[in-house]
């Protein structure tokens, strides 16, 4: 009887860790989180050193990405303690105190992106509405009220809102994505394929672009909740079928991103892409300068706000996640000054009129942001998650792994290359 009892258990178990459509949503969700702002700019850092070393960078984002950002969903998925999201997971294993500075560190490193995301929605909308669709501009306090009122709604209506709201959305940036990718290929320079730099030269370009790698393709602030679902649906199976999950967004963002950026590369070659570097542009508004072509005026547009938005979702997600941390661990532990449900709604307007504000200041701060969050970003992504798999007894099956040296290693790279950027 027990032996029947068990098979029927493992059968059930292995039926509820088959793919099903909600997977498919998670990998979709996934995929709009960390294709935002990162892009528009990633061929233009990525492809400047020339054709072979954006090879190599594309050989190594795949494994990167999955290992990094599988490390990050094993460590809240090893909580004992259902329910708990990241900040909580920290205070579990490592105590009260380095969860504080980590939830602190995790808050500042995906709380300014959410803010330049309301600047940017409003200035892709605004120049759309200004030289696409010949309209007169709305007064920036209104056009931006708007817009972060309209992400932030979807976030507001549930996570199941929100998924099904980025699945519309990432189906057309992905497409687009492919078909401004084909677009641009009459324009390939193929005699870039023929210039081999020096190994030396190489590898200083793949060293100071990895960091730019680790920002485009990072969806960390969605692994969280990500987990926490996860690990309430699953249970003790949850880190298992994140590792699917995971592994098939990675794959998915490779083949889409790196198709883009390969053909924004051949398209433009390194002389064009100093120049836009240099001018400060995003690739797509220095394509249309360049080619003047109505397809690209049209589209380049359409990506950006695809982009940001679905980023924006995730992004959310996460600094609202860190900032009920800070609240809950450094002022109110036990809930006793400010209810949940009041310091939720708190927190929503904080968040509302706080990017909201900064979208109508309109500063421009896009690299200010990139060198603040990216140590953090690969501190908590890389490191952290390495850090427990040999510090906590919940997580001592992941030792001895070989792929544990390759994510703790080229998390060091990529703190060392923005730490190069910033003093170097």
């Amino acid at each position: 009887m027990t032996s029947q009892t068990d098979a029927i258990i493992a059968s059930k178990g292995a039926k509820s860790l088959a793919w099903s459509k909600h997977d498919t949503k998670w990998v979709l969700s996934l995929f709009g989180t960390a294709v935002g702002a990162g892009i528009l700019f990633l061929p233009i850092n990525a492809g400047s050193g020339g054709f072979w070393p954006l090879v190599i960078m594309a050989i190594l984002i795949g494994p990167m990405t999955y290992l990094s950002h599988r490390g990050l969903s094993r460590f809240v998925c090893s909580s004992a303690i259902p329910g708990s999201d990241i900040t909580q997971v920290v205070v579990e294993h490592f105590g009260s105190g380095a969860g504080k500075a980590i939830t602190i560190l995790y808050f500042l490193a995906i709380y300014p992106i959410v803010l330049i995301y309301g600047v940017g929605i409003t200035n892709t909308v605004d120049s759309f509405m200004v030289n696409q669709l010949g309209m007169d501009p709305l007064p920036r306090w209104i056009l931006s009220g708007l817009l972060v009122a309209g992400m932030m709604a979807v976030m507001m209506a549930g996570q199941e809102i929100m998924l099904r709201v980025t699945e519309a959305l990432v189906y057309p940036l992905a497409a687009i994505l492919v078909l401004l990718s084909l677009y641009l290929i009459p324009n390939w320079d193929l005699s870039t394929v023929t210039q081999v730099s020096s190994p030396g030269s190489m590898l200083a370009t793949i060293w100071l672009t990895i960091p730019v790698l680790v920002f485009a393709f990072n969806h960390s602030p969605a692994i969280s909740q990500f987990s926490v679902s996860l690990k309430r649906d699953y249970g003790a199976d949850a880190a298992e079928k994140a590792d699917k999950i995971l592994g098939r967004t990675a794959t998915v963002l490779v083949g889409f991103v790196m198709l883009f950026v390969f053909s924004c590369v051949l398209a433009l070659g390194p002389t064009q892409l100093a120049e836009a570097k240099a001018q400060n542009l995003p690739v797509l508004s220095y394509l249309a300068n360049v080619h003047g072509s109505p397809f690209i005026a049209y589209f380049g547009p359409i990506i950006a706000f695809l982009a940001i938005v679905s980023s924006f979702f995730g992004h959310y997600l996460g600094a609202t996640e860190g900032l009920h941390g800070i609240v809950r661990g450094q002022f109110d532990p036990e809930a006793r000054r400010i209810a949940d449900p009041a310091l939720v709604k708190a927190i929503t307007v904080f968040m509302f009129l706080t990017t909201w504000g900064v979208a109508i200041l309109n500063p421009s701060i896009l690299g200010i942001i990139e060198t603040l969050a990216g140590p953090v970003i690969a501190a908590i992504l890389y490191l952290m998650p390495m850090y427990a798999i040999y510090r906590v007894p919940a997580l001592a099956q992941y030792r001895g792994q070989i792929s544990n040296v390759f994510v703790i290693v080229t998390g060091l790279i990529a703190m060392s290359g923005i730490l190069y950027s910033m003093f170097g």
